[in-house]
């Protein structure tokens, strides 16, 4: 193998920004991975600390593939697939953040679910029906973050596929290319979890209010959002001419336009990691968790606690467990099973009119986290 095609290229990049970025980068991992071994050494709440050390390992991940390609863009498909496979992770470990702890901080949380009534989709998707209520509600939103994390690992690897035998072409709007086809498959898989990550929190907020997660979600929607719709920002400055006029500096005028929409790309993540480490210290901060009455656990347990994936292998499962059930009812033998079990799941407790009316009002006495 010709080790040559990984080493950097001093005549491509020549400029200083690989420089500038690895110092936003370093000091955006040594924020993050300081923040990481707090919540280790405090870990007194894993139903919660769990996911957020999973959702802080962003910053570091992200950080660091972008410093990388910059100096070794021949090798940053195959970093990126790290990335992209990761951004899936953390929608879904929020979500999980979310869920448990309406289950664990709030009380009668059964009772809580059953009194939610109907949701009206939001504007552009305002013409749909409802969404369903109490519990069906609940399920169509872990489904909607569950089809994202299944659907971008198979996305991201073919996106590998083609590039190896070259008809991925990144950048390239041309249909003769899988490029335009994957980007548009990943576009929708994100903003079908993205809305009804949305659609949640609306519908719970007066719930989740004590664990502020307005902060939280806005710091995690920003970075996937900024690292996703900026490339493709990107891709279509350099199909109108704009970055190959303004960007391209006169001592690399070899460097191809997509070369360097992927440098200002992983320039651009630097620097958004830095602001992005930042903002967890203080939204996932490890100081409500900080109980001096309770002896600091090991971090090497903690350690073995965060990277535990029983939860993740269960909930894909019962994913495509319930993708099988619906192909179910194409069959005839499986109606009257189906339309049984439909039956009996939508039947609702008896709660008083007064209790669905007044239940979750007051937000006092939870801990704000």
């Amino acid at each position: 193998m010709d080790m040559s095609k990984f080493e950097p290229n001093s005549n491509e990049f020549a400029s200083h920004w690989p420089y500038i970025a690895g110092l936003f980068a370093l000091i955006a991992i040594f924020l993050s991975l300081f923040e990481i071994f707090k919540h280790m050494q405090y870990y007194n709440k894993p139903y919660l600390q769990k996911y957020i050390v999973r959702i802080l390992w962003m910053v570091p991940i992200y950080a660091l593939n972008s410093w990388l390609a910059m100096f070794f863009p021949q090798t940053s498909i195959y970093m990126d697939t790290l990335r992209e496979c990761y951004e899936a992770f953390v929608i879904y470990s929020f979500m999980k953040y979310l869920f448990n702890f309406l289950q664990n901080d709030v009380d009668e949380y059964e009772i809580l679910v059953d009194c939610k009534p109907s949701v009206p989709n939001n504007f552009p998707f305002c013409f749909f029906p409802p969404l369903p209520a109490g519990r069906k509600f609940i399920q169509f939103v872990r489904h909607a973050m569950i089809q994202y994390i299944v659907s971008r690992p198979v996305t991201t690897f073919l996106a590998l596929i083609f590039q190896i035998f070259g008809v991925y072409c990144e950048g390239n709007f041309s249909l003769n290319y899988g490029y335009i086809y994957l980007l548009i498959i990943n576009n929708l898989s994100q903003m079908v979890a993205m809305y009804f990550l949305v659609m949640f929190y609306q519908n719970y907020k007066r719930e989740l209010a004590p664990m502020r997660p307005l902060g939280k979600f806005l710091s995690i929607k920003a970075v996937i959002f900024f690292s996703f719709f900026q490339g493709v920002l990107l891709s279509l400055l350099i199909k109108l001419g704009i970055i190959t006029k303004s960007f391209i500096p006169s001592s690399t005028p070899d460097i191809s336009t997509n070369e360097m929409s992927r440098n200002l790309q992983d320039f651009i993540i630097c620097f958004e990691m830095l602001i992005a480490a930042i903002a967890h210290i203080f939204v996932f901060s490890h100081k409500p968790f900080i109980d001096e009455q309770r002896q600091s656990n090991p971090v090497f347990y903690s350690f073995s606690r965060i990277v535990d994936m029983t939860d993740e292998r269960t909930d894909v499962a019962d994913h495509f467990r319930q993708i099988g059930n619906r192909m179910k009812n194409f069959w005839p033998s499986s109606q009257q099973s189906n339309y049984t079990n439909i039956e009996v799941s939508s039947t609702a407790p008896l709660i008083p009119m007064q209790v669905r009316k007044n239940y979750g009002s007051s937000c006092e006495g939870f801990q704000k986290i």
